[in-house]
């Protein structure tokens, strides 16, 4: 009895100071500091006080003050510690942190048996969809196939919808194999070859995927790959003698520099012809 009689006095003490700060903030009847200490409400036990304090700590808490047992390492009503974790959901937190499109997508599509679905609201559904996944960036008739094939469509479904966004010109393979192609090629400087990989991934088909590798010519690839390999070499000495020593740590970076051109997709003979002749001019620079 003892040892509540002093947790209701310290909370008294809490409230009176939130009181003169906020003389609106909410107080318990049975901590009403206009009442002698130690009375109860006629309807309240001393076993029923810890709960009633716990929520006088929450108003508390609410009108901008502080309440024993809920700060950092005090005592609590039951005797042991707590720590309370207040989560930032202020508005600047959660504008900065926006869902990703894979995210909003699973919120708002609503799943459900899409054979409980007529044809024409399943092809609403399956357009809905593509819609959606086209406003991130354009994608390949086979990408969007996939998507909808993950999420149950009918064939007959995907194709209905894929042809009808090819007649309104809003999947275009070979407009798209020449987007990538020139993006690609001047942003990551690749060559044909990788190129032709990543849009064969994409499923582009080869006459479409040909015909975008037409806009690279050889002395654009030639020029790729001598950037690459001028900015790998970038405020890195290059050995310039003829000793054992220098042929063999030019050999060293000769290799180096060949593969990471190959997996850029330059030929070999190609990249090896550029990196040998970008290490003479750098040896006798």
């Amino acid at each position: 009895m003892g040892d509540q009689q002093q947790t209701i006095n310290a909370l008294r003490e809490a409230l009176t100071r939130i009181e003169e700060r906020d003389p609106d903030a909410p107080v318990p009847d049975f901590l009403d500091v206009s009442k002698p200490a130690g009375e109860f409400p006629e309807d309240a036990s001393p076993e029923s006080a810890p709960s009633a304090a716990e929520g006088s700590s929450s108003e508390a808490l609410a009108a901008g003050g502080s309440a024993p047992g809920l700060t950092p390492g005090s005592e609590n009503l039951g005797g042991e510690s707590s720590r309370t974790e207040v989560p930032d959901l202020s508005a600047d937190r959660v504008d900065s942190e926006p869902l990703s499109t894979e995210d909003q997508d699973d919120a708002e599509e609503v799943a459900g048996d899409l054979e409980a679905l007529s044809p024409e609201q399943q092809y609403e559904k399956a357009r809905t969809v593509v819609l959606r996944k086209l406003t991130g960036s354009p994608k390949t008739r086979q990408q969007l196939a996939t998507a909808l094939t993950e999420k149950e469509f009918s064939s007959e479904v995907i194709t209905r919808v894929l042809d009808r966004m090819e007649e309104v010109h809003l999947i275009n393979d070979a407009e798209f194999s020449r987007t990538w192609v020139r993006g690609r090629h001047e942003i990551k400087n690749l060559g044909k070859s990788a190129l032709r990989r990543e849009l064969r991934e994409k499923g582009v088909s080869e006459p479409d995927t040909e015909q975008a590798l037409e806009q690279l010519s050889d002395e654009d690839e030639l020029a790729a790959a001598r950037e690459l390999v001028e900015r790998k070499l970038r405020d890195k000495p290059v050995p310039a003698g003829s000793g054992p020593e220098e042929r063999a740590e030019r050999d060293k970076i000769t290799r180096r520099l060949v593969s990471m051109l190959a997996r850029r997709g330059h030929a070999p003979g190609t990249a090896f012809q550029i990196v040998r002749e970008v290490l003479d001019e750098r040896a006798s620079a």
